[in-house]
């Protein structure tokens, strides 16, 4: 094992090449046996990869949470093939799995996703893995202060992606010389040449503009490739991007550099051509580097105590965010970050008082959210704040979050038509239904003072992607301190035995609600205001119970009608009406056939007859 800018001897060479065929070989006969997969993408950046496997990865295989080892992120997820390859070599696993590539039931699908215990988030919408191991890298010089390396293999056509040079901006904002990114510039994408091609003065001039340090080098020349590595690690102050110009299925003439093969697996008698070409099957092992015994930097914890308010108060719930995550600095595990509006989503609180833990990520939400997803990888609690409209730019990242099942909290300010005089750009009108629609999603609405604070605090106490809707103006405060709060629930502020109506609101409209059921009181009419805080999970409880004991319900929302407190409620009725059924996706789907999956989802045909025959009696 060397890392240093020594050259290779020819014994190391030997090996590379060796083993750099293996991986090419292996990732032709595992695409091959699922009849589909990117074998292509994964040959051009197998030298690479052999390299950094062999030489310069520090990680301990038998401990993946182990806090010194590196983390290695494929932000060209399609190459998976090449992942899986390295699990191969390293041994961890074997050949049989290998081959059950992109198989129903596999944890080896089509993209990697954490189901395997080596990969750290989801990756294959382009773009993302970039600006994640920023993330990673934030949380290794800052918070955890550990010598760990994030490696980052990027494919050229991902480079077209904003959020790649978000990404690079931010790295060398935060001078993340603890960050490698890897360019495969193999100069075809998916229809053709990429934008640049193999232009690599063009990337250089780029990379270097946004202030990392580039190296430009033959791809496929394993000394250039070691010495770039070696450099890298060994950087100081600035991010590192290696631009390695390589070839497109590299090791198998037939396919070099030719266009439609992006996606393809080779047939069975082509692969069986290159496998032989490439020298058959092979069998090494590789042992990494074991990192050094280390831990964490751990921030001291403090008592938590929450803000209260009293009862009438004017109190703005983005306001009550801001106050309740200050509070929350308390706890060691907690940082934040936001979109250059701290002093609007009062995020700028934490910020004054835990600097060391808080994140600036300017009017860059993709980065944003990618900062949180990556400080969320090495254990941290992260809140990222911005107005929720914005949280719109980066919703690609929010639903991979919820594929990675990493837990972040997004707070959203400013939403609905309440912030008034702004207009429609600024006004958040489809959040709800957005974040309803994530995997595994918490969305929490709350409408004063004191139910903000404690919803804020219960999301730090819960998993997955968790999103808070805040307003802008001050209403009073309904609640007192003492209240408790959580995700699921509701609360009655209103009810009788003799409402005749229930009037269901969250956030703004519970005090038009109440508004409203005062002046139906005047007019003989009993009214029943349900604040839904919770909109997912949604309290289906209250609901049914209003909607028995009612004449009706009306649902008011600062939201568009589609998808948001309206369509929850209505969602949590469906069972009650007995001609109605609704077949869905509900779980996370893995990769498998399109029969298989749909079949596992409860979608097929044979679902469907099976829900009319029971609604036909």
């Amino acid at each position: 094992m060397s890392t240093a800018l020594t050259e290779l001897s020819q014994k190391d060479v030997t090996f590379l090449s060796e083993l750099a065929a293996q991986l090419r070989v292996d990732s032709i006969r595992c695409s091959t046996a699922a009849g589909s997969g990117h074998p292509t993408s994964s040959m051009s950046a197998a030298d690479v990869a052999a390299v950094l496997l062999a030489r310069h990865l520090v990680y301990d295989w038998e401990r993946p949470r182990e806090p010194n080892n590196d983390h290695l992120i494929f932000s060209k997820g399609h190459a998976s093939p090449l992942l899986y390859a390295l699990f191969r070599a390293a041994g961890v696993i074997d050949e049989a799995e290998l081959m059950t590539f992109r198989r129903f039931g596999s944890r080896l699908q089509g993209h990697p996703t954490p189901a395997i215990p080596w990969v750290d988030v989801a990756t294959g919408s382009l773009g993302q893995g970039l600006p994640i191991a920023v993330g990673v890298a934030l949380a290794g010089r800052y918070l955890d202060r550990l010598p760990y390396h994030v490696w980052v293999l990027c494919g050229d056509s991902e480079m077209a992606e904003g959020s790649i040079w978000e990404g690079i901006d931010k790295a060398a904002h935060y001078r993340l010389s603890n960050l490698t990114a890897i360019v495969d510039v193999n100069r075809l994408g998916q229809r053709g040449e990429t934008e640049l091609g193999w232009d690599l003065e063009a990337y250089r001039r780029r990379i270097e503009a946004f202030g990392a340090t580039a190296i430009v080098i033959d791809g496929h020349d394993l000394q250039q490739i070691d010495r770039a590595l070696g450099r890298a690690r060994a950087a100081q102050d600035a991010p590192t991007v290696i631009l390695a110009r390589t070839v497109k299925g590299r090791g198998f003439p037939e396919i070099e550099d030719r266009n439609g093969w992006h996606g393809r697996a080779l047939p069975p008698e082509m692969a069986e051509r290159a496998i032989a070409q490439l020298g058959g099957v092979r069998n090494l092992t590789v042992s990494c580097r074991r990192p050094e015994p280390g831990q964490p930097h751990r921030w001291p914890s403090r008592p938590l105590q929450l803000p209260a308010y009293q009862v009438g108060d004017k109190v703005a719930t983005r306001k009550a965010y801001g106050d309740a995550l200050k509070a929350l600095g308390a706890l060691p595990d907690v940082v934040a970050m936001d979109g250059e509006v701290s002093n609007s989503t009062y995020a700028e609180e934490f910020a004054e008082a835990f600097p060391e833990r808080y994140f600036e990520m300017f009017i860059a939400e993709q980065m944003l959210v990618s900062a949180a997803v990556g400080t969320s990888v090495r254990g941290y609690r992260p809140f990222a704040s911005t107005f929720a409209a914005f949280f719109t730019r980066a919703y690609d990242f929010v639903r991979m979050a919820g594929i990675s099942g990493v837990s972040i909290r997004l707070c959203g300010s400013h939403a609905g038509v309440e912030i008034g005089q702004d207009g429609p750009s600024q006004m958040a009108l489809e959040d709800l239904a957005a974040m309803r629609a994530i995997h595994g999603s918490t969305v929490l609405y709350p409408c004063d003072g004191n139910s903000a604070a404690k919803l804020t605090a219960a999301m730090a106490e819960t998993s997955g992607v968790v999103f808070l809707r805040t307003t802008r103006g001050a209403y009073p405060v309904l609640y007192p301190p003492e209240e408790e709060f959580w995700p699921g629930g509701s609360k009655v502020l209103r009810g009788t035995a003799d409402d005749r109506v229930a009037l269901i609101g969250a956030g703004v409209t519970v005090h038009t609600c109440l508004e409203a059921a005062d002046r139906l009181a005047a007019q003989g009419i009993a009214a029943r205001v349900i604040d839904l805080y919770s909109v997912k999970p949604v309290d289906r409880d209250t609901l049914r119970r209003a909607a028995a004991e009612t004449r009706g319900l009306v649902v008011v929302e600062d939201h568009y009608p589609e998808g948001g407190l309206g369509a929850a409620v209505l969602e949590a009725l469906a069972g009650q009406l007995p001609a109605y059924r609704h077949l869905a996706v509900s779980g996370l789907p893995t990769s498998g056939s399109p029969q298989d999956l749909m079949r596992a989802a409860g979608i097929s045909a044979d679902h469907v007859v099976a829900a009319a025959r029971e609604l036909a009696g």
